[in-house]
């Protein structure tokens, strides 16, 4: 197994401070080109929300040498795939294609990073306002139990802290995107020296190296961006919402704050969520939906964020039910964890399930390029899969039992969405 996850790479930096990362695996019959700017929500200040994810649309609008939304239909043409993403930490723009085309995707990637201010006009800015507005309108403010998200984050993290708005940006923040405004921010952190570029898959590694030379290599580097601040954050006290909504049942969130993304609590927190709602098996499933039937579904995950981290519960409780007794068996059964800690056949099914999804993800060649990036952006190291992966083989019951009493026994944010 660790041979097969020990993967053969080159990486190296440009004189602009890009680096780059190659994995060539001629076992993919395409290439991957997928770059990460260490840019995201985080990176925004209070009143000046949501320009992460306007990049997000505002990158495939046109730069110096392409013409607007011609970098899909280039793409499209040469039979690849493309998106990307915006999250808290990081933003991601990604290609597969053929293998003869890498040069295409590389001169459109190269494009937008060094020349797309000089195609940037206030009606594109316009225009892309609307659409995220929109996006918010759709996605968020109408859809049903769509403002979890901001609602819990929003009273686990104080004001100034980064992780205080949502991603998409708040409305009112949207409606005043100003052109100086939006020029700044990509000048600050859409440059080489703040961004990573990993190609994979079937392709020459020399003639790979001279093409992210000769389409990367005269794109100066930016301002040196300025670091994130950081909080110890301690809930003085539980917190309680109720939120009213189009919604034809109630859903009931917990929401506590916990390790961040490759801290040492991360992987037992991630088994610990798979053994209260992972599966049918699982101690909340079991408990809630099967047993007592009170609940249409529960789920649980840890999310691991650069900073922080967020552990949830949620549970859609049925119409009839007493939600004070579905808080109570909650309750009792992480209880019962922190007193007993958890069984042998618990954490077998939990690692073995958790490694055979983390195997399976890797026979895709997108997400293997992501997650390269992934590691190079946050542990300094791509070849990080045996890495990852023993920080779960390392675990033992009484980790989970120590991180069940470490984070989910402290103050947490409740949060009821009920129907109107």
């Amino acid at each position: 197994m660790k041979n097969i996850l020990n993967i053969d790479y080159e990486k190296f930096v440009l004189n602009n401070g890009l680096e780059v990362v190659l994995y060539p695996n001629n076992s993919f019959p395409t290439v991957a080109v997928n770059i990460w700017y260490k840019v995201g929500s985080a990176n925004e200040k209070p009143e000046k929300t949501g320009f992460a994810h306007l990049f997000e649309h505002m990158m495939f609008q046109g730069s110096e040498n392409i013409d607007k939304e011609m970098h899909f239909k280039y793409i499209q043409e040469a039979g690849g795939s493309l998106n990307g993403s915006t999250s808290m930490d990081r933003t991601n723009y990604y290609e597969t294609l053929p293998s003869d085309s890498l040069e295409l995707a590389l001169w459109l990637e190269s494009d937008r990073m060094g020349y797309l201010l000089p195609a940037l006009t206030q009606e594109k800015l316009e225009n892309q306002k609307d659409v995220v507005m929109n996006e918010r309108r759709q996605n968020y403010d109408n859809q049903p139990y769509g403002l979890a998200w901001e609602l819990l984050f929003s009273n686990l993290f104080p004001e100034n802290h980064p992780y205080h708005w949502p991603t998409i940006g708040w409305m009112q923040d949207i409606e005043k995107f100003e052109m100086d405004d939006v020029k700044e921010f990509f000048k600050n952190y859409y440059s080489p020296n703040n961004a990573s570029l990993v190609i994979g898959g079937s392709f020459d590694k020399a003639e790979a190296k001279r093409l992210v030379e000769k389409y990367f290599g005269s794109i100066k580097n930016g301002t040196k961006t300025e670091p994130v601040k950081n909080y110890d954050l301690i809930l003085t006290e539980n917190k309680k919402i109720i939120h009213q909504d189009n919604v034809q049942l109630t859903r009931l969130y917990y929401a506590w704050h916990s390790d961040k993304g490759y801290g040492d609590d991360d992987a037992a927190l991630d088994i610990l969520a798979d053994v209260l709602a992972g599966s049918k098996n699982s101690r909340l499933y079991k408990k809630l939906v099967h047993h007592k039937q009170v609940a249409h579904d529960v789920s649980a995950f840890q999310y691991s964020a650069k900073y922080n981290g967020v552990f949830f519960i949620i549970v859609t409780v049925n119409p009839e039910s007493n939600i004070e007794d579905v808080k109570n068996n909650i309750m009792d059964t992480i209880n019962e964890i922190i007193d007993s800690s958890i069984s042998e056949n618990e954490m077998s099914r939990a690692l073995n399930g958790y490694k055979s999804s983390f195997i399976y993800s890797l026979q895709n060649l997108d997400n293997m390029a992501n997650q390269i990036n992934n590691y190079n952006c946050n542990l300094n190291e791509p070849n990080s899969l045996v890495y990852d992966l023993e920080r779960y083989n390392n675990l033992k019951n009484e980790h989970v039992k120590l991180v069940t009493q470490k984070y989910l026994s402290k103050n947490y944010v409740e949060l009821i969405i009920s129907p109107k």
